[in-house]
């Protein structure tokens, strides 16, 4: 391969000239020939058997050059892609044979999308409002409840009525002037008491009752119920009450706190529970305030982002959706037909948000290179070191992963958005 030149175009493209040495084109003709050869029948010729001269005067001298540049090509195009110094952005390129000679020298024009070159001012200064947040006592308090819920014990009620707040094990069966509907029979069923699960109404009128009661709960469906063939009807449900249960929550002492956590004491476990919100409020906090500085920032860049760009960040963040449902048991084809969207309207939702994520990530890299801020090498293995520790797995196996020059551009990307923090206006809501 000889690399030629480099031309720049509109809107972030780039077109490559080089040339595919002769001995390279002709040798790879050649093995085309003999892969192809064994199925050509021509006239007084056992088939497999033509020359490969007749071959070419019947169909043509290029009947095997499709074939040998689609087989060299990708090689010999990412030679000429690192000599060009290019930043490609990984999409593949319109390819164009300007010439092939006599000789067999090929004379290719690869035109592709390379990263842009934006502007931007005004990166130091912005003014953002920074929230402080504020940690209550109703925040701790909901927060050691849900802990609290979680090992709650549940007991067999026997001696009393249905009260607000217990499980009940009824049988219903629904309908409708008499008629009974799809999905209004059931049997053994667990309902909580209170909790709004079924229709405004019917929890309330079970709350009373005995085990071994059998009556009606008369209750109407909302105007918006789902099943349009219900919405604002009366039903009547006839319900037997077979079992009641009781959710008894344990005492918020110093057993508690023992039993939940490694504190002796629940003083010390709430201390500790109020850090973690602080923790977490904090994070929330400065993660809005990073937001509204990435908002600012892309205001301010100038430049033509590539579309390429955005669409291979899209499709990122598809994958990563994928990759979360699978964590979760669900495929992406399951939760289509679950949501009643496509993947066009899926692409469609999370291209914003790409959108966004290139723009910002143009502007930092620009920032970066702006105040010319560098990676140390101590920086880069303490960062290989924090992500093995982070994923259970050696320096080595994340070295492998991740090459130090796409983790060194991360981390250029850390300082900037530090500096940007550093240099902001705070203000506070």
């Amino acid at each position: 391969m000889k690399f030629i030149s480099t031309e720049k175009l509109e809107k972030s493209q780039v077109k490559i000239k080089f040339v595919i040495e002769a001995k390279t084109f002709n040798a790879e003709v050649t093995k085309q020939f003999a892969k192809q050869a064994k199925n050509i029948t021509l006239p007084g010729f056992r088939k497999g058997k033509a020359p490969r001269s007749i071959i070419e005067k019947m169909y043509g001298k290029g009947v095997f050059y499709d074939d040998a540049l689609n087989a060299i090509l990708p090689d010999e195009y990412e030679v000429a892609l690192k000599e060009s110094g290019v930043d490609a952005l990984g999409t593949r390129p319109a390819f164009d044979i300007d010439e092939i000679s006599d000789e067999g020298e090929v004379t290719v024009l690869a035109t592709l999308a390379v990263k842009p070159e934006i502007a931007i001012e005004g990166y130091k200064g912005i003014e953002a409002a920074k929230i402080a947040p504020e940690i209550t006592d109703e925040m701790i308090d909901s927060e050691i409840d849900a802990v609290r819920q979680r090992n709650a014990r549940t007991i067999d009620v026997t001696d009393r009525a249905a009260q607000d707040g217990d499980t009940a094990t009824i049988d219903y069966s629904g309908s409708v002037d008499g008629v009974k509907f799809d999905g209004g029979t059931a049997e053994g069923h667990d309902l909580r008491l209170g909790s709004g699960s079924f229709i405004p109404g019917f929890e309330e009128q079970i709350i009373g009752k005995n085990i071994g009661d059998s009556f009606d709960v008369n209750v109407t469906f909302p105007t918006e119920y789902h099943a349009e063939e219900l919405a604002g009807k009366e039903a009547v449900f006839a319900v037997t009450l077979h079992a009641i249960k009781e959710t008894q929550l344990p005492v918020l002492d110093d057993e508690f706190a023992k039993d939940v956590s490694t504190f002796d004491t629940f003083a010390e476990y709430r201390a500790d529970a109020t850090k973690k919100i602080q923790e977490r409020a904090d994070t929330a906090a400065e993660q809005e305030f990073e937001g509204k500085l990435m908002d600012a920032l892309i205001d301010k860049i100038d430049g033509d982002i590539p579309e390429d760009m955005i669409e291979m960040e899209t499709d990122n963040f598809v994958r990563d959706f994928e990759t979360r449902l699978r964590m979760q048991g669900m495929d992406f084809k399951m939760y289509m037909q679950f949501t009643g969207m496509d993947a066009e309207a899926l692409r469609a939702d999370m291209r914003p948000q790409a959108e966004r994520q290139v723009k910002g990530r143009l502007a930092l890299e620009k920032i970066a290179d702006l105040e010319n801020l560098a990676v140390d090498k101590d920086a880069v293995e303490a960062e290989y070191n924090k992500l093995a520790e982070t994923y259970n797995m050696s320096v080595d196996e994340i070295k492998g992963m991740i090459p130090e020059a796409d983790l060194e551009k991360d981390l250029r990307v850390k300082l900037a958005v530090a500096l940007v923090k550093t240099e902001a206006v705070k203000g506070n809501e």
